[in-house]
């Protein structure tokens, strides 16, 4: 039987609380992804459901610290079982974008990577004094796929975007603030009440005007995002398996290995 990772609180106000949790840093394997598309499917047939908040039930300040590198290791993965999760994957996050609940990420401590693209996805952002947030993948010599990289420009624009990412850079709260990445930094103890608080103002907006306005923002989008989904993972299983991309994932578990 598959581990739970996911837990769902359906609330009294018409949303839902998604809290991510598997110790000790959210690595986000396949089995993960599945159960937040599974969640995420479940909610949407929901009618009373208008929103979700994604939080992270972790005893360490992160949100998630993005893809389970096992996942892209090719030594320890095979073809087909990275074109699964890579198409799961991206697909639950094209969907979770375009939904048509209203979304946001209380993103308590650090959201690299994966948990920077599941947090980008939601209508809104929220962030603790603390945590940094960002997609650092050139850091560890890996690209920024394709439409992750577009959907930090939607987000932030297009040269701040290139400033953020061809550098790997990873933003502390000020600055995710300053660029527009979240929209709230507070602390640990008030993240959760002040999402609730923003869920509960933005369905104060009757989704008859909302849900078809997000629609038209989003869809296009989004739709052609999941439609590359298969292809992107054929062009990235041949990258994972070089030797040159191998040999960096190698030097990235040694670097993880010496921080303990």
């Amino acid at each position: 039987m598959t581990e739970s990772h996911v837990q769902v609180d359906i609330k009294d106000g018409g949303y839902a609380v998604v809290t991510i949790c598997r110790e000790p840093v959210n690595s986000m394997h396949l089995e993960l992804w599945q159960q937040l598309a599974q969640s995420l499917a479940d909610l949407e047939k929901n009618p009373k459901v208008r929103g979700i908040i994604y939080q992270s039930g972790l005893k360490k300040d992160v949100f998630t610290a993005g893809n389970d590198l096992n996942e892209l290791y090719a030594p320890k993965t095979s073809a087909e079982r990275y074109k699964d999760f890579w198409v799961t994957h991206n697909t639950y996050l094209a969907r979770l974008y375009r939904s048509p609940l209203v979304t946001i990420a209380a993103v308590r401590g650090a959201c690299p990577a994966g948990g920077c693209v599941l947090a980008l996805s939601c209508d809104y952002r929220i962030m603790t004094t603390a945590a940094q947030i960002g997609l650092n993948e050139v850091a560890l010599g890996i690209p920024v796929p394709e439409y992750w990289a577009k959907l930090m420009a939607r987000t932030v624009g297009q040269y701040t975007a290139e400033q953020i990412l061809e550098f790997g850079v990873m933003c502390n709260a000020e600055e995710a603030l300053a660029h527009g990445l979240v929209g709230a930094v507070v602390s640990n103890e008030d993240l959760l009440r002040t999402a609730e608080a923003a869920m509960v103002q933005r369905l104060k907006s009757p989704d008859s005007g909302r849900r078809p306005t997000k629609h038209y923002l989003r869809a296009e989008f989004s739709k052609l995002w999941e439609a590359y989904c298969v292809e992107e993972a054929t062009s990235g299983w041949k990258l994972l398996s070089s030797p040159g991309m191998v040999q960096a994932l190698e030097g990235v578990f040694l670097r993880l290995a010496k921080k303990g």
